[in-house]
């Protein structure tokens, strides 16, 4: 079934794995940058609380093939992470919304600015990826299908920016679930026990640049949708 967004360019909507799953559907920022967002939710029953992630990672990108290593080495050792559902929509560091929307949860995923499938300037943890947030946070806290309450998970990018959020107060956030996350840059991320961490000399160039908003057909299809992970429009360097 198409919908139209704030941009005119239509979402998909389906009833699959006992799911009404809704792919890139249009939430608008207070500047006019439309980012997109994938929502699973129950197919029946009145309106359900929300478990929302929103970072840089690419929401179209499958958990298995992004991260490969990671993802043997996961199924390997806590093999709990695997059974129970398809693993057709395991994210990175993100809930597997087959396993949250049978107990009645809907669960948001949101490519932010500049990143998978929504345009912008990359900036994280910037006050305006923040601010993104905040009104991603309040625009789930309102459809029809939410009950108001909103609750952040996640882990690594998905656990700091939570804190940052968090001090904003949206109004319909109910709850934060950080783990795994760094709360001071220097001591948690860059000099840990006062040893330097080269972390963050390669993290943007692996995991934030190869899933940059325009990268066409380099960031790979979501085998979902067919859909570009990185968005319709290709832009070069100048962009």
């Amino acid at each position: 079934m198409p919908h139209h967004g704030d941009d005119a360019r239509p979402y998909r909507t389906e009833i699959v794995h006992g799911m009404r799953v809704e792919w890139d559907v249009p939430v608008e920022m207070d500047d006019g940058i439309v980012l997109r967002a994938d929502v699973f939710r129950p197919v029946t029953g009145g309106p359900v609380p929300v478990i929302m992630t929103y970072g840089p990672y690419a929401k179209g990108l499958p958990f298995e093939r992004g991260y490969p290593s990671a993802w043997e080495a996961m199924a390997r050792d806590h093999p709990d992470t695997v059974t129970g559902t398809s693993n057709t929509y395991q994210n990175w560091e993100v809930v597997d919304p087959e396993k949250w929307v049978p107990h009645g949860y809907a669960c948001v995923r949101v490519d932010s600015r500049g990143t998978g499938r929504s345009p912008g300037r990359v900036d994280p943890f910037s006050p305006r990826e923040t601010r993104d947030f905040h009104d991603c946070v309040e625009w789930a806290g309102t459809r029809d299908w939410s009950n108001g309450r909103v609750g952040l998970n996640g882990i690594s990018y998905y656990a700091m920016n939570q804190w940052q959020v968090a001090s904003l107060r949206p109004p319909h956030l109910a709850a934060i679930c950080p783990w795994e996350g760094a709360s001071d840059f220097y001591r948690d991320g860059s000099y840990q026990g006062g040893i330097r961490s080269t972390f963050w000399d390669h993290w943007y160039d692996m995991q934030v640049k190869t899933v940059q908003y325009g990268v066409g057909e380099s960031g790979g299809r979501n085998p979902n949708t067919g859909q570009l992970i990185c968005g319709d429009d290709l832009l070069d360097a100048a962009e």
